[in-house]
């Protein structure tokens, strides 16, 4: 692990200014991402394995965890207390939250709520709007990220209406705190910002992913984006396993019929288990009459 304390933080990355990504090419500012938490140390495992341990260490992205404890003033570094009109749990008091992210070098609420803001601060919540894909994407367009992890019962809710310009949940569940979804955010940006994987299609081919290319017959190419479906299935060696092959038509050569059949597979998969995305008017008229057979069991 390469980070170090530094007073209220916990630095995973050594700050830069900028990267190249290859000799002779522009450099391109790094994007940061700060994470705000009762529990710093959570975070030495999540962000210290794969993609993200190799965006840090190529400098395409700087991590920094703040103890939200060192922005208290009492002695005890008191960050909760009993919710005004009674009930059960603790709440996560304002204040502390406030100094932190006022600690930070972001522009106020006012500027971050621009069209043309390249900075946002999220409270992670319950309450939240769903994070899903096309939120990665654009959150992969800023510079930088501010994450504030709820805990306990909740957060004040100053938080959410006068210092956070986002309110996130990344499921319709309950977790003990915002660590986990913080993680899981900065996970799925990361690995969309250029550089960060061998392959950049790999980011668009892929569940979710709102690219969406078309094969010369205009239909669309599963192979380079599923326009917002889930992705079809993926096989490797060895062709036969336990006795079930490998479908022939992937090793058939005839990459027009490989596609139809990924789109296809995409499709089913996708009526399967999620068909609420399947949204007719983002579907073209093949694959509404893929998703009409596969419905009527003609699949």
């Amino acid at each position: 692990m390469c980070g170090y304390r530094n007073g209220a933080s916990l630095r995973l990355v050594i700050l830069s200014t900028s990267y190249g990504m290859a000799e002779g090419m522009p450099l391109r500012h790094l994007m940061r991402f700060d994470i705000i938490t009762i529990f710093p140390d959570f975070f030495l495992g999540p962000l210290d394995y794969g993609v993200l341990r190799r965006a840090r260490e190529q400098k395409l992205v700087d991590v920094s965890v703040h103890d939200l404890r060192a922005f208290t003033h009492d002695r005890h570094q008191t960050v909760d207390d009993r919710p005004f009109g009674g009930g059960e749990g603790m709440v996560l008091k304002p204040q502390p939250i406030f100094e932190c992210v006022e600690s930070l070098p972001v522009g106020s609420r006012h500027q971050r709520l621009q069209p043309d803001s390249s900075q946002s601060v999220i409270l992670l919540s319950a309450q939240g709007r769903l994070f899903h894909q096309r939120e990665a994407e654009e959150l992969a367009k800023l510079d930088r990220v501010v994450l504030i992890c709820g805990r306990y019962e909740g957060v004040d809710e100053r938080v959410a209406e006068f210092i956070a310009d986002r309110e996130l949940s990344v499921g319709d569940f309950v977790l003990s705190g915002g660590e986990l979804g913080a993680a899981i955010i900065v996970d799925a940006v990361v690995r969309l910002l250029p550089g960060v994987l061998g392959n950049e299609a790999s980011a668009q081919q892929e569940s979710f992913s709102s690219a969406r290319r078309l094969s010369p017959d205009g239909a669309p190419d599963s192979t380079c984006g599923s326009g917002g479906l889930l992705d079809y299935p993926h096989y490797t060696r060895p062709s036969e396993f336990h006795g079930w092959p490998v479908p022939e038509i992937l090793s058939s050569g005839n990459h027009d019929q490989i596609r139809r059949w990924r789109r296809r597979r995409a499709l089913e998969k996708t009526l399967r288990n999620r068909p609420e995305l399947l949204k007719a008017e983002l579907l073209s008229l093949e694959d509404q009459e893929i998703v009409k057979q596969l419905r009527e069991g003609r699949g």
